[in-house]
């Protein structure tokens, strides 16, 4: 005696442009970012016009391969074996982001756990023993350069405070609009993911605010030595996951408004507010380990 088993039909999408132009993307941002960078103190090259049209390029990508998704969504041509590859997916892709971070966060602990210690001669009988110039303070931050050049520090109060707080507000009201569409409570899902995407522009804009006055007011620059290189490194890369989980979230937004997802049926939704979780998390520890200590 045989038996069949149906299986459920996998849908295979047609060649796509996205993956290339995402590359492309991905390639000039970190061409115009490397260029900028060397060139920060003269001013001088188009790095900063390379690094902004890398990002534009990105974004087009972004919301073309997000339309292509949902329309395939919409249509139907998604099972259940789908569905898991996407969770899979998401999953993989947050693993990698949390990779990418301990690389930086590694960087932070090496520079100011061993390096500076070294440098100062903390491992050394010799007291007066200094590898680089006789004033050289073995303390982090490192607020002072070869050339005598004093930048602050930036503070944990004020606006990195009031970021904080926006951002775990946010992860609550995502929380919140992740129940209501559970519940199937339209008008309370779209109250709640329009207030957490209030919230993330909120924060861009304080964190803008915050490099405005650490360039102007502080001296704190890129130019600022391993200090300077660890804050605007981790912070800017931070802002930039926050400035894709804001363009998600917008996305989301918009599809609920068109009626999109039912209670059962709203990964897309899901793995929207599985990347904001994420980025929250990453500043809590952001907060702590470059504000605060």
């Amino acid at each position: 005696m045989t038996t069949t088993k149906e299986y459920e039909s996998y849908y295979v999408p047609d060649q796509s442009k996205w993956p290339i132009i995402g590359a492309f993307a991905l390639f000039l941002i970190a061409i115009g970012a490397g260029n900028y960078v060397a060139n920060i103190d003269t001013g001088e090259g188009i790095g900063g016009w390379i690094l902004l049209g890398g990002i534009a390029l990105l974004i087009y990508m972004v919301f073309g391969w997000f339309n292509n998704v949902i329309s395939e969504s919409m249509a139907g041509k998604y099972s259940g074996q789908m569905d898991n590859s996407f969770r899979q997916g998401m999953s993989w892709f947050i693993f990698s982001e949390v990779m990418f971070f301990a690389a930086f966060f590694g960087a932070l602990f090496y520079a100011r756990m061993l390096s500076v210690p070294w440098l100062g001669g903390a491992d050394n009988n010799l007291e007066t023993f200094q590898v680089l110039w006789p004033e050289f303070h073995a303390a982090w931050p490192l607020t002072t350069t070869p050339d005598g050049t004093t930048t602050e520090a930036m503070g944990w109060n004020g606006l990195p405070l009031y970021n904080t707080i926006l951002l775990m507000t946010s992860s609550i009201t995502a929380h919140f609009a992740h129940v209501a569409l559970e519940q199937n409570k339209r008008g309370v899902l779209k109250v709640w993911l329009g207030i957490t995407v209030l919230l993330g522009l909120a924060f861009l804009v304080l964190q803008v605010e915050e490099y405005i006055h650490a360039y102007s007011a502080m001296g704190l620059t890129l130019a600022s030595g391993i200090y300077g290189n660890t804050f605007f490194m981790l912070t800017g890369f931070h802002g930039m996951h926050v400035t894709l989980g804001t363009i998600m979230l917008i996305v989301m937004l918009c599809r609920v408004f068109k009626g999109h997802f039912t209670p059962e049926n709203h990964f897309a939704f899901q793995a929207a507010s599985w990347y904001w979780h994420f980025v929250d998390v990453v500043w809590v520890l952001l907060f702590l380990f470059v504000y605060i200590l």
